[in-house]
């Protein structure tokens, strides 16, 4: 995404960005990648590179070389993580930090015979009467673990002269990374059961342990030991959060996944190449096609395409079947030299895969549509759809979301001449209506909007859109005509038949008849991108109402979760911040949840 001077425009791509977990790649004008990194939140993350003080020289000498950025968003940190390594050890990119192979493998040691053991790095013969978790890949892979396991258990790693000769705690006891066995503050047998879930954790028994540690927390409770049954909880919190299933890195194999996905006329495919069991990252490319053609045939069309010039892999994932299964199939295995066969897959690991890169291709869509030069064409064509007078320098949207009546917002969104204006986004608390009054609501905010607008002199929007039908809008209408208010025009957006996107109405004030624009229609397009930004943000801003007036739990508001399933998932992550951390298929795993309930709690936290 450049300017027109041919810059990195870092301010219009930070726009588009998700708040998701995933990983960022940075190219210089020749498309070499010089760094990759992984985020909780790619906004922030990516947002902290383009700040005027506080970099690095390093960094600071790698932004002047950045020409692009593509992201790949995952479904935890925790991928992100894997996924930035099996890229920096494939690409090596200039920036990034390698690490070398290590030629004597690296074990975990745990020295048995005392009465205190402990664990350390051990390098070199094991002849000994310890016992041996190993070998590692590296030794970043063995810190790695017990900086987890310290983190989980504190069991003691430091080494026997430095236990030996302490008379207080050191820092590790005061960080909580340690229960300090150097001056006995734990007892010789809390201290074996904290040995015995550590080596479970180290084995990777981790579904074992879970249960241990929550039997312990169950006994301490039921003993009245609250602070004893609190840590048991964070420790089985912190499991749960380890456990989690990854997708990055998984069995052995090599294919390619690969997802089409359209929006207002725009077509995505996302390509993911998985070699020897690893992620090598996700490509998103927007080829051209007829609107005429189905999905099946486009990918036939993409696929032979793609790999003219590039060896495909011998199995090719599909979310979708092709139109020409056998003859592509053929034709890739001649040109190949291997077999190459076809695949669509509904359930199973591989299935998170083909979720994977779609959620990548939708993001990459989503980002694309909101471009300026796309914005700026379709606010063209608009004017031309709808015959306004002039081109609209400001389009506001109000829409209303609540819960049979409960919590009742009202959202308006603000976009200009090259697309939002968040910062002008405004929210309503509704208040003193009849609930699940749409009506009264859109008139309240709209009076409490425009009256403040003229008090302060602002200037009025050129078009206002409203999120309804002829209720809504002529609500609307009513509310400015009160105050005074000329030269807005008003428009309400309705939904289409049973909902379905592309066949929205556009109704006038004063004309019975609406304005049907084509599915296809670009300037339908932009509305439809105006109208769910404003419900996006209403459902937001409504969640955030609900959930301050629900104290008890943010799981009590969820359909579907009763007294046993909110206990269950309490229980299974050692708590609620656990719960917000756990992916769908985690949730899943709990007992009482189905994959669907799981999906509506992940999107209810989230």
């Amino acid at each position: 995404m450049t300017d027109t001077d041919g810059q990195f425009d870092h301010q219009a791509f930070l726009k588009t960005l998700t708040a998701s977990s995933g990983i960022y790649q940075m190219y210089d004008a020749n498309d070499k990648l010089l760094y990759v990194g992984k985020a909780r939140n790619l906004r922030k993350r990516v947002s902290s590179y383009f700040r005027k003080t506080g970099l690095s020289l390093r960094i600071a000498s790698m932004m002047r070389q950045v020409a692009s950025i593509e992201v790949s968003l995952t479904h935890t940190e925790t991928e992100a993580l894997l996924l930035e390594s099996n890229l920096i050890k494939n690409m090596k990119p200039r920036f990034n930090i390698l690490m070398r192979d290590d030629k004597s493998y690296p074990y975990i040691r745990l020295t048995i015979d005392q009465e205190y053991p402990g664990f350390t790095v051990h390098r070199g013969s094991r002849r000994d009467k310890a016992q041996y978790f190993g070998p590692f890949p590296s030794a970043g892979a063995v810190r790695e673990m017990l900086a987890l396991l310290q983190k989980t258990i504190p069991v003691r790693q430091c080494e026997n002269g430095f236990f030996r000769n302490r008379s207080r705690p050191c820092l590790q006891h005061q960080i909580k990374r340690c229960s300090a066995p150097c001056v006995e503050l734990i007892s010789k047998e809390d201290y074996a059961r904290d040995i015995e879930q550590a080596v479970l954790f180290i084995n990777g028994q981790k579904d074992t342990l879970a249960e241990s540690l929550t039997m312990a927390m169950e006994e301490a409770s039921a003993r009245q030991e609250f602070e004893l049954a609190a840590k048991f909880r964070d420790r089985i919190s912190r499991v749960r959060q380890i456990q989690a299933k990854q997708y990055v890195s998984g069995k052995q194999g090599d294919f390619d996944v690969i997802v089409l996905v359209q929006e207002e006329g725009t077509t995505a495919v996302g390509v993911m190449i998985i070699r020897e069991g690893r992620s090598l990252g996700t490509k998103v490319l927007f080829p051209r096609f007829g609107l005429e053609q189905g999905e099946g045939e486009m990918l036939s069309a993409f696929i032979a395409q793609f790999y003219l010039n590039r060896p495909p892999a011998r199995l090719i994932l599909l979310a979708t079947r092709l139109t020409d299964t056998d003859l592509l199939s053929s034709a890739l295995t001649e040109r190949a030299g291997y077999r190459v066969r076809f695949a669509t897959v509904q359930r199973g690991d591989k299935r998170r895969w083909l979720a994977s890169v779609r959620m990548n291709a939708e993001d990459a869509l989503r980002r694309r549509l909101a471009t300026k030069s796309n914005y700026r064409e379709r606010l063209n064509l608009l004017v031309d759809a709808l015959d306004l007078p002039v081109i609209p320098e400001r389009i506001e949207c109000i829409d209303i979301s609540h819960t049979q009546g409960e919590a009742t917002v009202a959202s308006l969104v603000v976009f200009g001449s090259e697309g939002t204006i968040s910062s002008q986004f405004r929210r309503y608390n509704i208040t003193g209506i009849t609930p699940g009054d749409d009506y009264a609501a859109i008139h309240q905010a709209l009076s409490r909007r425009f009256r403040r607008m003229k008090d302060e002199q602002e200037k009025f929007p050129d078009l206002l859109l409203i999120d309804g039908g002829k209720g809504q809008l002529a609500s609307a209408c009513d509310a400015l005509e009160k105050l005074g208010v000329r030269g807005v025009i008003t428009i309400g957006v309705a939904k289409g038949k049973e909902r379905k996107a592309g066949w929205e109405r556009l109704y006038r004030p004063g004309e019975p008849v609406p304005v049907m624009l084509p599915p296809d229609s670009p300037a339908l397009h932009l509305v439809q991108v105006i109208r769910d930004e404003a419900h996006r943000f209403a459902i937001t801003a409504h969640r955030q109402q609900r959930a301050k007036a629900r104290v008890t739990s943010t799981l009590q508001g969820i359909p579907g979760i009763g007294i046993k399933k909110r206990q269950a998932l309490l229980k299974h992550f050692g708590g609620l911040q656990g719960v917000e951390r756990a992916g769908v298929d985690d949730l899943s795993r709990v007992a009482g949840i189905n994959r669907k309930l799981a999906e509506r709690i992940h999107a209810c936290l989230h």
